[in-house]
């Protein structure tokens, strides 16, 4: 069956070494998608590159400055750009592609993260038949951040063929079946995705934005971080927020929504109609996402043009909704210890 990729499908991949790694642990495979992990080869860079002539490896040479060995803790600096080569490597067939994503706890730390592999012209794209290694550019750009081998910051969704987006008619018809937004269903906004909105108005605190001065933040450690060393809390002012520039946001959806369990979900992280702004950095929704009450979406906001003033109930992102291959036997949530089912206004799982 064309479209996504779901659990069963990566862990025959991994069966068939399509996909290969140094050690398989199944707490990777998500609804539909793989967590990717970082290896022990690690290089400090000069500048951003992209190797669509050649094997990531042979560019590597000019542009490295030092080599880091990941088997220790490091702690990436600030703005500083790294690549790592990741432990999974790919050996595609029958003409199954993919597309790299950070992921939720990734993007709500202001890591900024892409994958590049062997002879590609873009970031994040997973040729047809991929076959090599997988290296991972990473820029922390709030924080100074602790990571060592076998740290999780991207996931990879594969696909058979082809993406199976829905058209909004199709989308319209799927709200209609399933209560995909809590906008009630006259007000449903679709136009190009479902179109969220975002929550200003709360009485409680209506966002976080990153502290310019902060300790280093270790990766590796759950829910063990105070809140107040890293972020300022806003609370309302009017329903209103200046989004200033160079500074990073976390803000929620006005909406819950739901991704349905034969579906899986993908936000645009720029759309220039609504705005010169970023409002997503991972854009990956698994199947099962919101289920049953319904989850609000998180949305990391940035702007690196001019300062904007954003308003209560102001459309800020948009969601594609894709038809899985199948229907996915696992689900987002919490059988598998998903961190951000049913989410209010969350940062990521590092903290208390």
């Amino acid at each position: 069956m064309q479209g996504s990729l779901v659990y069963q499908d990566y862990i025959n991949l991994i069966n068939k070494n399509f996909i290969t790694t140094e050690n398989t642990n199944n707490h990777q495979i998500q609804p539909s998608s793989i967590d990717l992990s970082l290896s022990e080869e690690c290089y400090e860079i000069k500048h951003s590159f992209l190797s669509y002539n050649s094997k990531v490896r042979n560019k590597l040479k000019g542009l490295a400055i030092k080599k880091i060995n990941l088997n220790k803790e490091f702690i990436f600096r600030k703005n500083k750009t790294y690549i790592v080569r990741l432990n999974e490597s790919l050996n595609l067939k029958n003409n199954i592609f993919g597309h790299c994503n950070p992921k939720s706890s990734t993007g709500r730390l202001d890591i900024f993260c892409r994958s590049i592999v062997d002879y590609a012209e873009e970031y994040e794209k997973i040729p047809k038949n991929y076959k090599g290694e997988i290296f991972l550019e990473i820029t922390s750009r709030s924080f100074d951040v602790s990571l060592k081998k076998n740290n999780s910051l991207n996931q990879l969704r594969l696909v058979n063929k082809k993406h199976n987006f829905l058209t909004d008619k199709q989308l319209i018809n799927l709200g209609k079946k399933y209560k995909i937004s809590s906008q009630t269903k006259d007000k449903i906004k679709i136009d190009n995705g479902l179109k969220l909105s975002v929550n200003l108005s709360s009485s409680k605190i209506i966002a976080y934005v990153a502290k310019k001065h902060a300790p280093v933040l270790n990766f590796s450690n759950i829910k063990s971080h105070k809140i107040n060393d890293f972020w300022i809390a806003i609370t309302n002012n009017n329903k209103k927020l200046l989004i200033e520039k160079n500074k990073f946001y976390i803000l929620r959806s006005k909406e819950k929504i739901i991704i349905p369990s034969n579906f899986a979900g993908e936000m645009l992280p720029y759309d220039t109609g609504i705005g010169d702004f970023r409002a997503h950095y991972a854009g990956f929704f698994d199947p099962g996402f919101g289920l049953s009450n319904g989850s609000y979406a998180v949305l990391e906001v940035k702007t690196n043009e001019v300062p904007f003033i954003l308003e209560d109930g102001q459309t800020i992102a948009r969601i594609k909704y894709e038809k899985l291959n199948k229907n996915s036997n696992i689900v987002y949530g919490k059988g598998i210890k998903s961190n951000y089912q049913n989410q209010g206004l969350k940062l990521s799982k590092h903290f208390k």
